[in-house]
């Protein structure tokens, strides 16, 4: 890529992008779960299918159009991982942007959740009831968040970063199947399910144990990045307007 500087998006842009971002996707999840357990409501599999089919899709597209503004995020590990990976480069997003980014994230999980709930013609404001929390289910977490953060950064950190949105999209919707836990991955998607207490709810006496796992996950995702991409091919402009984009201040 030509040696010029990108144009980095406001904080403020930056923020609206991340809860929006962050509440479309909630709303994806849980209204394709509340559309599949009323379509589909004797086959628990064909939910799943439904359920999941719409998330991967809409979570590539997501990303096609937040990711130019923020680096579509969605997800505090993420922004957490980018933080720490680019520190030593000048790349990535800056610390103090982690917790205004996180809390915009988790605010707009929460509305995802209201509005799917609010579409479905449910009560705005649920509780899920839905008890998730188990060591094989945490164990599920922590292989869903370590894969999610190792697959953004090796294609950032290879020079694939174009590849991000289909791919992340893709890796979710196989950790849909192959992960106990159904792949939340996302300290702020899983706060916003609780409040949706239907197919894709979680309890709220599993929420800390999920964001511990995805937490250790995240963790063993960046050290392996460390490890086996040191550097960013091509330098950092070949990350920007991508999930893990530069998205320092001008």
């Amino acid at each position: 890529m030509p040696d010029v500087k990108p144009v980095i998006a406001p904080l403020s842009h930056r923020l609206v992008s991340e809860g929006v971002g962050a509440a479309l996707l909630v709303t994806v999840v849980v209204g394709s779960g509340i559309a599949a357990q009323r379509l589909s409501p004797d086959d628990v599999g064909i939910q799943l299918l439904e359920n999941s089919t719409a998330t991967v899709f809409g979570l590539a597209v997501l990303i096609l159009v937040f990711g130019p503004v923020s680096g579509a995020h969605f997800n505090p590990l993420v922004s957490i991982a980018d933080w720490l990976l680019g520190r030593r480069s000048g790349t990535g997003l800056r610390g103090r942007d982690v917790a205004p980014y996180s809390v915009v994230q988790i605010l707009g999980g929460i509305g995802g959740a209201v509005l799917a709930n609010a579409m479905y013609d449910l009560p705005a404001i649920q509780i899920s009831a839905n008890e998730r929390a188990s060591v094989p289910v945490m164990l599920a977490e922590v292989i869903a968040t370590a894969g999610l953060v190792t697959v953004i950064f090796a294609l950032v950190r290879s020079g694939r970063a174009a590849l991000v949105a289909a791919t992340v999209g893709a890796y979710i919707g196989a950790a849909y199947w192959f992960t106990s836990s159904t792949s939340f991955a996302n300290p702020a998607v899983t706060v916003g399910r609780i409040f949706s207490d239907t197919f894709a709810g979680i309890a709220p006496s599993s929420l800390a144990p999920f964001v511990l796992a995805q937490t250790v996950g995240a963790a063993l995702g960046v050290l392996l990045i460390r490890l086996l991409y040191p550097a960013i091919a091509g330098g950092p402009n070949d990350v920007t307007a991508h999930v893990a984009s530069d998205t320092r201040d001008a």
